[in-house]
């Protein structure tokens, strides 16, 4: 189950000081995946897990550690196999639950079986930020971003510095969608037929809306230069046809048709690319009917016929919808989410590399959104003839100042900018397009001659082209090196980022000596639970058995049972009879077996002390 590739020690593995005992192999897989060296962390785990056959060392340990390996390793499967092997040995460890959760969650169709697990690690571990994390991650990738971001926020209640909450967080605060945002992760199907299905819908749209394109201008062409107009309207006619042949083809391709309203719903941009495709084909058969004698002028005449504004408005929208939807999705996905609160948490978390990453993305569409503001009020300045709509442009330097200053972008800054250059350049066009604008406004009160207001005018939306000819070229370079481009695809979650180990990692609690011998021989053995009534303390008498990894098997009444099914929580203390001044409190995760009619106990934490004498007492005043 643990093995590496063929069966072979996949990488040199430093042996620990004692071969023999699994807990130092397991610690050098631990060392190894800190290291990034997922290979030599599953020859480690292997090993561990050969040297404790039975369990007696905390071999669900072994199994975790071979499980994060192979999730590394990209052998999903294998992970989800070796973390089952560790909730079976353990069954109340948070953080076996948790490991099982993580692993489950990248295989197809078993996203509930993960939030269950990932709900069971928060519900044993409450105090652990990682299963809040997993929540969180779970609930972005089904784009349920209030949710996740209540999640991070109890993750860094724990944990103020955990980088993967930061991070996730700020995504939640963009309203980040996963690449594959058409296919819920808790549907029971493979993501790659859902896939297939949607190229096949988008690859429908794109072909049929060309086809129309195309068409309509050459039944323009046709109807207004030799005047041909009933033999360009039979001509185009046929059109709908060859629609009717591309729609049967690709539909044959679509073979999750119950799954496509869901996937219409989830991804936005393919229903608004489906439906764009339906108008288009109604607007090209009503501009094929309607089809006029003379071209209709290309801006609006109050003289012209209103049937020739109808046929133009229709032909416009064949012809043109495509640069519309870009243009719509660029706009709204620059202006969807709140970049500022993102931005203060990666830069909160900036020495981790995906959070620079994703600074960078979001300084993009903040610049974005500061472009289409200066646009609307240079096009306002420009085609209403008022030059003072551009007095509004010098608040856009006043507003990325304050992006810089709520965003805390101080230490970060000039590292992003220093490995995205473009970007320098975007940054630096704004402010010059704002002072070029806000001057062009301002000639009137200065007693400037009017020239150097139509100047500044043609200043301020040359440096907006400037502008957008950056973005171009930085999509560009991005396409051509595979590199992250300035859109928000590029922005990536935190996944086991930074030099932190995930929880699911760390070694379990065990038992000393002195507390087996404690629990083994003592006869007034007290356990503690919450009930609905309060908290209570139980006398046992006794602990049926200690297990080899320090698990508690405890003899318990049907109260005790009920309140660990409400409540998982319990502590166990009891006193040595042998050293009668010591005294061990141990807290943990209760199970019931029903097979074996015993509570089984997990320890995370094991408090020892000695009972004080009467010296030790409380001081009291006077």
């Amino acid at each position: 189950m643990v093995s590496g590739p063929g069966g072979q020690d996949s990488a040199q593995v430093p042996s620990p000081l004692d071969p023999d005992n699994p807990r130092e192999w397991c610690a050098v897989a631990a060392a190894c995946l800190s290291r990034d060296q997922p290979e030599a962390a599953l020859d480690a785990a292997r090993q561990a897990v050969e040297r404790d056959p039975l369990a007696e060392s905390g071999a669900d340990w072994g199994y975790r550690l071979a499980s994060l390996a192979f999730e590394r390793l990209g052998r999903d499967a294998e992970a989800v196999a070796a973390a089952e092997e560790a909730v079976r040995l353990v069954p109340g460890s948070w953080a076996a639950r948790l490991r099982l959760g993580a692993a489950l969650r990248r295989v197809p169709g078993r996203w509930r079986e993960s939030r269950v697990q990932a709900a069971r690690a928060v519900r044993y571990a409450p105090e652990e930020p990682d299963p809040h994390v997993l929540l969180g991650d779970l609930a972005l990738l089904r784009g349920e971003h209030r949710r996740a971001g209540a999640a991070y926020r109890d993750a860094l209640r724990r944990l103020d510095g955990h980088p993967g909450a930061r991070i996730n967080l700020g995504l939640a605060f963009l309203r980040w969608e996963r690449p594959r945002g058409h296919h819920d992760p808790a549907w029971p199907v493979d993501p790659r037929e859902t896939g297939r299905a949607r190229r096949a819908m988008e690859v429908w749209s794109r072909q049929v809306r060309v086809l129309l394109a195309v068409s309509l201008a050459a039944v323009a062409t046709v109807a207004f230069g030799p005047g041909l107009v009933t033999e360009a309207r039979l001509g185009g006619a046929v059109v709908p046809a060859a629609v009717l042949a591309i729609t049967l083809r690709q539909a044959h391709r679509v073979r999750l048709w119950p799954y496509v309203p869901g996937m219409l719903a989830r991804d936005p941009w393919l229903g608004m690319s489906v439906s764009i495709t339906l108008i288009a084909v109604a607007a090209y058969v009503a501009a094929i009917a309607t089809l006029p004698r003379t071209a209709p002028p290309l801006v609006f005449d109050p003289a012209v016929e209103p049937a020739d504004g109808v046929w133009a408005a229709l032909a416009g929208l064949v012809l043109l919808n495509g640069v519309v939807v870009i243009v719509l999705r660029v706009l709204i996905e620059a202006w969807r989410g709140r970049p500022v609160r993102a931005l203060a948490e990666f830069a909160a978390v900036h020495e981790d590399r995906t959070a620079r990453r994703d600074i960078d993305v979001t300084l993009w569409l903040v610049a974005g959104r500061a472009w289409s503001v200066l646009a609307v009020v240079a096009g306002a300045a420009l085609f209403l003839d008022e030059p003072g709509w551009a007095l509004a442009a010098p608040a856009v330097p006043l507003a990325l100042g304050w992006v810089y200053a709520r965003g805390g972008l101080a230490p970060c800054l000039r590292q992003v900018l220093a490995t995205d250059r473009l970007l320098k350049v975007a940054l630096a066009l704004l402010p010059a397009a704002s002072l070029a604008l806000g001057l062009a406004a301002a000639v009137p009160a200065l007693g400037l001659p009017e020239t150097v207001g139509a100047w500044s005018l043609r200043a301020g939306i040359g440096a907006l082209a400037a502008l957008v000819a950056v973005s171009a070229t930085r999509s560009a370079e991005a396409w051509w090196r595979g590199a992250p481009g300035p859109w928000r695809a590029s922005l990536i979650m935190c996944e086991s980022c930074g030099p932190r180990l995930p929880g699911d990692a760390g070694p379990p609690v065990g038992l000393s000596g002195e507390v087996r011998r404690a629990f083994t021989y003592a006869r007034g053995v007290v356990l503690a639970y919450a009930d609905p009534t309060g908290p209570r303390a139980l006398a046992v008498g006794s602990v049926s058995s200690v297990g080899p990894g320090g698990e508690l098997r405890l003899i318990a009444a049907d109260d005790a049972w009920r309140a660990a099914e409400h409540d998982p929580r319990v502590a166990v203390f009891v006193a040595d009879p042998l050293d009668r001044r010591f005294w061990a409190e141990v807290r943990g995760i209760a199970i019931g077996d029903t097979e074996a009619a015993v509570l089984r106990i997990t320890p995370k934490h094991v408090l020892v002390g000695e009972y004080p004498g009467r010296h030790q007492g409380r001081v009291r005043p006077g």
